[in-house]
């Protein structure tokens, strides 16, 4: 099942209603640790695929990084500002080759929150893949560490409904959130709108992982096409 992942923008937490999206920094520097499953060639692929949709070309064929199953997301941000365009993801394994895929058409063109991206704004764009690892049931909903995990809550609504939403590592500390600031604003993500007590956060069922991400531009992408050498790509894990 798709999910979207995080925050658009700063947000005020008062038990009002947030925007939800995925914010992620791009951190130019060259290389890449090999105990790590995240690889540039896969934020490649995913820019490879979204220009083949949208000018109407065969997709491209299998890549060569590896194939194994992994939760993941795509991401899709624009411009000198990185305003965010898209970001879909699944929390079900998916094999890298065709849930890059996926998502990378998915994330552009289906997320309900923007208009499908056009071809007039491939140029601009930055994409991140996310690749989610080492899930743990936490004890409690402070069981996790801001700027390390990533979170998925699972809760009743005010009607009794099961709900979850999740944020990626990322997103806490972007938006400067303590733990409680987190769990507060990812309640209001996942559509809980009577007032959040303590009584309503120790319901939660938390469940916590960890993301190794890379961000690369399109005009990154393109240079390194060019030059033969797309392990050097500029990115950030």
């Amino acid at each position: 099942m798709a999910a979207g992942c995080c925050g658009v923008k700063k947000q005020k937490l008062n038990n009002s209603l947030p925007s939800t999206c995925c914010n992620g920094a791009i951190h130019p520097g060259n290389g890449f640790r090999n105990d790590l499953t995240i690889r540039p060639e896969m934020v490649g692929f995913c820019f490879d695929v979204i220009y083949c949709h949208l000018n109407g070309y065969e997709l491209p064929k299998q890549p060569n990084f590896t194939n194994e199953a992994f939760p993941l997301f795509v991401t899709w941000k624009i411009g000198r500002d990185r305003r965010l365009r898209g970001c879909m993801g699944t929390f079900s394994p998916m094999h890298l080759h065709s849930g890059l895929k996926e998502y990378a058409i998915t994330s552009a063109t289906k997320d309900s929150r923007f208009s499908p991206i056009g071809r007039d704004e491939i140029q601009r764009l930055h994409c991140s893949v996310s690749i989610l690892t080492k899930f743990e049931e936490a004890e409690d909903f402070m069981d996790w560490e801001v700027g390390t995990h990533g979170i998925r809550i699972e809760f009743l609504n005010e009607k009794g409904h099961k709900k979850t939403a999740t944020y990626l590592p990322e997103v806490a500390p972007e938006q400067d959130w303590d733990r409680i600031q987190t769990i507060d604003s990812l309640l209001r993500k996942g559509g809980y709108k009577a007032p959040i007590t303590q009584e309503v956060r120790k319901s939660i069922r938390l469940t916590r992982y960890r993301s190794e991400k890379i961000t690369i531009s399109y005009v990154d992408h393109c240079n390194s096409k060019q030059n033969g050498h797309s392990s050097h790509m500029n990115g950030h894990v």
